[in-house]
């Protein structure tokens, strides 16, 4: 038999059935959009978090109060004044600013109303965090006080098809500070550039007021939520990083932007390991279905196994056909469980807001997958079949 004859016949071995063949398919095809659903997920996700570092500069540190402990977040007080001072004037250190993060404010634009981050930055912010511009307007500049920058998405929600706010324009903000609501009005005096996330918020969804204003308003009392620095150079980084560290010990958690990389590439390859394995498991029990699939489909087939064995076919002709078989079911199944799982991956993406797009890559990688799969799982029952003795074959009813 030629190779054509031989996956001819396969076809046909499989249409005639076509029960088991879906139900062999329905199992690789599971397995297929496990393992492209969930790694196009974890793609999307790494890639939306490396955007979110690229706000990040190299030369940049940031400065948390406290540890970070798993599960309870960051355990400590609150940075002041004293800390900032000791950390500007720390070796390697060219410059640093304090920030006042995580608390919000509710506006009402055109009778609707919005709720958002706010935080509180000086003039300072700007310089060291460079990826951060204006895409209207101006920054911060040292006295301002009743005035504010606004977020691209604030400026015009995704929904809008022309800005909601602009230069010049009041917005007044309201809050619950200690059980009390406090008012405040502010004049746009900027509109930043779609950057994403940052450190401690999204820039996109959030406004920012000069670092006394929200002292003011929100009565921290000095009391910072972290403090961003600049090393003097890239060479400096690390020498910075130590020097901070050596100072304050456990009370601070200090990131560079290679530390920040580091620990959320790590972070994200468990999550796609994990996840990978776990879609892997489906196939491995899709294989195990296809072995018992095809070890009964060689005791149906015995007597036209036999047959074939009569009149010339070799061993191995008898083996490479039902691997083609075993092939093609991996195949199909593969390619099927590609396409669903990146449809998937798109819907689930949308609906958490996380950036996936197919790769041709991982699609092969899948089918590739289920392919060797199929095969190998394939293995045993075309052996058994190939081994087949061709007059005990002939007389088994």
């Amino acid at each position: 038999m030629n190779l054509l004859d031989i996956f001819l016949s396969a076809i046909k071995g499989v249409w005639e059935r076509k029960f088991r063949f879906f139900l062999n398919l329905v199992g690789i095809l599971i397995g297929c959009t496990a393992i492209t659903g969930l790694i196009s997920i974890t793609m999307g996700l790494t890639s939306d978090v490396s955007e979110q570092l690229d706000v990040l500069l190299p030369t940049n540190i940031i400065i948390i109060p406290g540890e970070i402990v798993q599960g309870q977040g960051i355990i400590a007080d609150k940075l002041d004044w004293r800390d900032l001072e000791y950390i500007s004037r720390t070796n390697n250190i060219d410059s640093a600013t304090p920030i006042i993060a995580n608390k919000f404010c509710e506006f009402t634009i055109r009778g609707r109303k919005f709720r958002t981050d706010v935080y509180g930055v000086t003039e300072q912010y700007a310089v060291i965090n460079k990826n951060t511009k204006i895409a209207e307007g101006r920054n911060f500049v040292r006295g301002d006080a009743s005035v504010v920058i606004i977020g691209a998405n604030i400026a015009q929600p995704s929904n809008e098809d022309e800005p909601i706010i602009g230069l010049g324009e009041r917005l007044k903000i309201k809050s619950i500070v200690k059980g009390e609501e406090k008012e405040m009005t502010l004049r746009v005096i900027g509109i930043l550039e779609g950057t994403g996330g940052s450190f401690g918020f999204n820039l996109d969804d959030s406004i920012a007021m000069p670092l006394k204003t929200a002292e003011q308003f929100y009565q921290v009392g000095g009391k910072y939520d972290f403090i961003i620095a600049e090393a003097d150079s890239l060479e400096e980084v690390d020498s910075a990083f130590e020097n901070i560290e050596d100072r304050f010990g456990d009370r601070l958690t200090v990131i560079t932007s290679e530390s920040a990389r580091e620990q959320v590439g790590s972070v994200l390859g468990t999550i796609q390991s994990v996840l990978g394995g776990i879609a892997g498991i489906s196939l491995l029990v899709a294989g195990i279905g296809i072995i018992n699939t095809m070890t009964v489909t060689v005791m149906e087939r015995t007597k036209e196994i036999g047959t074939m064995k009569a009149i010339g076919a070799r061993s191995t002709d008898i083996m490479f056909l039902f691997l083609n078989e075993a092939a093609i079911t991996g195949l199909v199944g593969g390619s099927i469980g590609a396409i669903f799982g990146f449809g998937l991956g798109i819907a689930i993406g949308r609906y958490v807001d996380i950036s996936v797009t197919p790769t041709l890559s991982l699609g092969l990688y899948t089918v590739g997958f289920a392919l060797i799969t199929s095969v190998l799982s394939g293995i045993y029952p075309a052996w058994r079949a190939s081994n087949l003795d061709p007059v005990e074959a002939l007389r088994r009813e």
